[in-house]
């Protein structure tokens, strides 16, 4: 590929320039990017250079500037690790503690708690006055004796002991009068409904299918069957550690001890990079002087910080839950951090655990991890992080996810799987496909833009494979994902914000920071954009055409706000690896069904999502299970053969853990559907949540099979004069012949005859009535064929057939084709098979 040398020089000489002052200027951390950067582009134009030239002094320069940039790294980390080394005192934490156990006695107040209250306010005065004893700081020993009196006080009161109004000091807390506790909403699919009691050894929970404050479940039973526990707590187990489902009785853990709290699991495995600069693992407090879990009012998604950690999807997550959370004043992934105050909001724990609700393989689930953080040898952080000093949440939301996922030695992710473990929004997945005709590039930008500034979707956006060349004349780094902040359309001109989650590396193409020629005076106003400061500063953050993302990047990932629908259902199941055909290519009878109905002439949408359940880090590695839904219009029925009747949608078997489908319904669409859970190859036992969300009412059901009697006759042939092909031929009559005999007392017994023989062969099966005992029954049948032959395989499903005697002909198409058969007969009655000829 040949390159534009003169135009890489010069983005050379602009990078050298910003490096040269801004490493003039004190500001190292910038400097050393674009001292990097310029190495990048000489290097880019020896490769690209023909013989002779200034090969020579380009090389010469491009390694003084990385030995600048080195060294200046290496100046940063000493200036960092002498930041880190003011620690906290002992005494400090333990007031630390104080405050946090007193803080919890006043929120267990307010809600009407008395006897945990009180238990709670003398905890804080038995630790206020052991730590006062042994400190000596005046001003520590005057903030404890403080704090002791107060909870003294207050617990004093709540057990009726109460001093003269008039000895009251000024310093008394407020308590509000007890109130009956706000019931906790949440989105889970499994909530426990039990009454606040103070014998906690009480409680039982029990495990049902919940609600939520913006989703109705509707058409199913509210508490889960045996078999739907069975399948999540097969799959709490998750890299040989369980993750059980979350409840509301978890609302009630306890995050206080007697020493800091160390996770039971033990320490995450480190990723090679990480091992390569490890220098120890490190409490916040051993790191930073007043550690937060959120800094200032609302988080802030331009302060997340990706480092050695390959989780680009996750951190870029976790920049666009934050962004939404400012945008809307509204908690979405700080909410499902544990310890919280009385406004829901996470805050530090100075005894170091921490509870995290994470939406994986089918429900929310429990998540408990301590709070030590691997620090490198220079004192800076080996995971991703807020540039807001002390700042926590961002490591800790990321280091349980980790923790799930096996360790800090991730494989990677995609961003929907993430946003959805994050915050249980629906996950769907859009292709970049330009060159294909049924891509409409308008509509999804249409999409984009209607609904992000809504709050309907969070958005981040990858990119495909790339050269090295052409990644850094782009900037734009391969295979990676970058968090969608903005998206606008001024004048016709279509515009993406997006961020890369290493807060570095930008777009350098047209409306990039470096171009002079599309950005309008309208354009930077609009926006509020000086393309000038932009190049000051390179924070990962850029401007980028819509034309461009088509051309560089691969896939969106969208993820839905569940709050559009009203109603919901989700069942939980198992499909055995042995039951029926490997392949879904002939059969598919024996896949899990379900029957979806809404009311005739419903109007609305229903989504259909699929989430297999993952329980090893190798199957995210190298995931071999392809899996969908089909969506047949099939009046709710069994389907047996994939494409009779053809399926309404039929879905591409994909190996992401997610897969969703949507149905658009009218006045003469069809109000009840059937759902089949199809694969590629199966190999192994699936397990898997099917999930239904919809504006309108419906129902949602496995088709569970009604024969409880089951006959094979695996030795089944023909041969010689028994092969007598169809009726069309004489020889029609010399086929084999079972006769089957109902032994029922009724006249709607259902039978299903399953006729196997060579793929070669076309093959049916005929059913005739021999003698029945009520002629007159509605369901009565002279004879009754498969329908068109088929190659290998064919179904006959009867419903309501009288009781009765019936003789069954399995045939080829056509006569003397010799092969074996097996035929299966199943009934919902008792009945006898015998061969007559």
């Amino acid at each position: 590929m040949s390159w534009n040398v003169q135009g890489i020089l010069a983005d050379a000489m602009t990078s050298s320039t910003r490096a040269i002052q801004f490493d003039r200027d004190g500001q190292h951390e910038v400097a050393v990017f674009y001292y990097r950067e310029a190495a990048q582009f000489l290097e880019l134009a020896i490769s690209g250079a023909t013989e002779g030239g200034n090969k020579e002094l380009w090389t010469k320069k491009a390694t003084e500037y990385r030995e600048r940039a080195q060294a200046l790294d290496e100046l940063r980390l000493q200036q960092q690790t002498a930041a880190y080394s003011v620690v906290q005192s002992e005494g400090h934490k333990q007031l630390q503690q104080c405050r946090f156990i007193f803080h919890q006695a006043l929120d267990a107040d307010e809600a009407g708690n008395k006897d945990e209250a009180v238990e709670l306010y003398t905890q804080a005065v038995e630790l206020g006055i052991r730590t006062r004893s042994s400190a000596r700081d005046p001003e520590l020993q005057n903030k404890l004796a403080s704090l002791a009196r107060q909870a003294l006080e207050r617990a004093e009161e709540l057990k009726g002991i109460l001093p003269p109004v008039e000895d009251k000091p000024t310093s008394h807390v407020s308590v509000p009068p007890k109130l009956c506790a706000v019931p906790e909403h949440t989105s889970s699919s499994a909530t426990v409904q039990a009454t606040a009691t103070p014998n906690r050894g009480a409680i039982k929970p029990q495990l049902h299918r919940g609600s939520s404050a913006h989703l109705k479940v509707t058409g199913g039973q509210e508490t889960y069957t045996e078999e739907e526990k069975r399948v999540l707590l097969q799959t709490s187990h998750i890299n040989q550690k369980e993750y059980v489902p979350f409840m509301s009785v978890d609302l009630r853990e306890c995050f206080k001890y007697s020493i800091p709290f160390t996770d039971k699991d033990g320490l995450l495995s480190l990723s090679p990079k990480q091992k390569r600069d490890f220098g120890r693992w490190a409490r916040p407090d051993e790191i930073y002087p007043e550690p937060k879990m959120v800094v200032g009012q609302h988080v802030d998604c331009l302060r997340i910080k990706q480092t050695i950690v390959s989780d680009c999807s996750f951190v870029a997550s976790l920049a666009v839950g934050a962004l939404y959370e400012r945008r809307f004043q509204r908690q979405l992934i700080t909410s499902i951090i544990y310890p919280q105050n009385s406004k829901k909001e996470p805050i530090y724990n100075p005894f170091g655990k921490y509870m995290v609700k994470l939406h994986i393989n089918g429900i929310p689930r429990k998540v408990i991890i301590d709070d030590y953080l691997p620090v490198g040898k220079h004192g800076e952080l080996l995971c991703s992080y807020s540039t807001n000093r002390g700042e926590l949440w961002i490591s800790l939301l990321e280091k349980a996810y980790m923790k799930v996922m096996g360790g800090y030695d991730f494989p990677g992710s995609i961003s929907n799987i993430d946003l959805h473990a994050l915050t249980g929004w629906i996950p769907e997945r859009m292709a970049v496909r330009s060159s294909e005709p049924d891509f409409n590039a308008d509509a999804l930008f249409d999409k984009l833009l209607s609904h992000l500034h809504k709050g309907d979707i969070l958005v981040t956006v990858a990119t495909g494979q790339m050269s090295e060349a052409e990644a850094d004349r782009s900037g734009l780094v391969p295979s990676h994902a970058y968090a969608v902040l903005d998206v606008r359309k001024i004048k016709g001109v279509r515009l993406l914000q997006l961020k890369n989650p290493w807060s570095s590396v930008r777009w350098r193409g047209k409306y990039s920071e470096l171009d002079t020629k599309h950005w309008t005076p309208e354009l930077r106003q609009t926006l509020n954009f000086d393309p000038n400061s932009a190049a000051m500063f390179d924070n990962g953050v850029f401007w980028i055409d819509y034309e461009s993302i088509l051309r560089f990047y691969d896939v969106f990932y969208l993820n839905w706000n569940p709050g559009l629908f009203s109603y919901t259902y989700c069942t939980h199941q198992s499909w055995n690896a042995g039951t029926g055909p490997i392949k879904d290519a002939y059969n598919i009878g024996e896949n899990p069904q379900f029957r979806m109905e809404m009311k005739p002439g419903a109007t609305g949408v229903v989504w259909i999502l699929l989430t297999r359940h993952i329980t090893q880090i190798e199957d995210f590695k190298e995931n071999r299970e392809f899996i969908t839904v089909l969506v047949y219009k099939n009046d709710g029925r069994r389907v047996y053969y994939p494409n009779d009747p053809a399926p309404y949608i039929d879905g591409v078997r994909i190996n992401s853990p997610h897969y969703l489908c949507k149905l658009i319904l009218n006045e003469n669409s069809a109000h009840s559907y059937t759902l089949v859970i199809s694969q590629y190859e199966k190999t192994n036992t699936i397990f898997y949540t099917l999930r239904a969300y919809a504006t309108c009412p419906f129902t949602l059901a496995e088709i569970g099979s009604p024969y409880r009697h089951t006959q094979k006759i695996s030795d089944g042939q023909w041969k010689g004069v028994t092969a007598g092909g169809c009726a069309n031929h004489p020889t029609h009559l010399n086929n084999p012949c079972y006769q089957m005999n109902l032994k029922s007392s009724h006249n709607n017994n259902q039978i299903l005859l399953d006729l196997r023989g060579p793929k070669s062969y076309q093959i049916g099966v005929e059913v005739t009535c021999v003698v029945t005992n009520d002629q007159n029954a509605p369901g009565f049948f002279k004879s009754k064929h498969s329908g068109p032959f088929r190659s290998g395989f064919v179904v006959l499903d009867l419903e309501d057939v009288p009781a009765g005697t019936y003789n069954i002909v399995p045939s080829t198409f056509m006569p003397n084709q010799e092969g074996p058969f097996i035929l299966t007969v199943k009934a919902s009655c008792p009945f006898s098979v015998a061969r007559l000829q």
